[in-house]
């Protein structure tokens, strides 16, 4: 199969909603700042029921992709993640488009996961449902029923890091992709405060122009001036891997060639007390 690209024109959707061999995945949602009280993370599945793009199905970023009961979101295991692909009819074959309402972060998540297991026939929808909406393009509450397929998740290590490659490691570059004030150690959705030793601070928002969509490279290449000198081994992390999606897209983008994310994240590194944290 040809590669696709990483993010697909709202134009280009709505000319190929019928193609049998898309699916498009609504993966919209929402995450309360840290400072205030959890739960932090909500899935808008009941926003999806009123409106969607036609021909979309529901993933719950909160439960479906993820390990059941893990404190910091882990992407579910590969079986659980197979029956769920399966289930909404993406075979080897299918190109999945994913948008959301948050800039691109969730969708950027479902990128991550589908290549993680295997299958990089994936693109976000840039602009997403604001740019959708914004543009007049047809939207529908109905929910469609789709066929089965068979999906098999093959694990590609080279997209994941995990808190013992970085202890072990220590030769790549860090890249934390949360808030200033988390990074600062003024807010945390762990355990303890501030970062993990020798990480630079890329977060996720300053990535964004001022419509809400990813710069362009050159623009994006400014923001990771503090990495240009290790390029061979980089790591993101934030608080459960979803905004490190997409900083990892956004690098790729930017002509990095071998980045990472830590699924687990501040919440797994911190919560540890045996990591060392600034």
């Amino acid at each position: 199969m040809n590669a696709v690209d990483r993010f697909v024109t709202t134009e280009w959707l709505q000319a190929h909603l019928d193609d049998a061999n898309i699916r498009v995945i609504d993966i919209r949602g929402r995450v309360l700042p840290a400072s205030e009280p959890p739960p932090h993370y909500h899935s808008h599945c009941q926003q999806y029921e009123e409106s969607h793009i036609p021909c979309a199905q529901f993933v719950d970023w909160t439960a479906d992709i993820v390990e059941p009961d893990s404190p910091s979101y882990d992407i579910a295991n590969p079986e659980r993640y197979s029956a769920l692909m399966s289930a909404l009819g993406v075979s080897e074959n299918t190109h999945v488009i994913a948008y959301d309402d948050a800039n691109g972060m969730f969708a950027a998540r479902l990128w991550w996961t589908l290549n993680y297991y295997g299958h990089d026939r994936v693109s976000v929808l840039a602009g997403g449902w604001q740019k959708w909406l914004a543009e007049g393009r047809p939207i529908t509450a109905d929910v469609q029923t789709v066929e089965p397929a068979t999906f098999v998740a093959q694990v590609q290590p080279q997209f994941h890091a995990a808190a013992q490659d970085i202890s072990e490691n220590g030769g790549q570059l860090l890249v934390d992709s949360r808030s200033p004030a988390e990074f600062a150690g003024q807010a945390s959705r762990a355990s303890r405060s501030g970062h993990i030793p020798g990480a630079i601070n890329v977060p996720r928002k300053t990535l964004l122009d001022d419509s809400g969509q990813l710069l362009a490279e050159e623009a994006l290449r400014s923001r990771f001036a503090n990495a240009n000198d290790v390029s061979d081994d980089v790591v993101v992390y934030c608080n459960s891997g979803v905004s490190a999606s997409f900083v990892m897209m956004a690098m790729l983008e930017a002509g990095y060639e071998t980045v990472r994310v830590y699924d687990g994240s501040w919440k797994d590194w911190a919560n540890n007390p045996d990591n060392p944290v600034e």
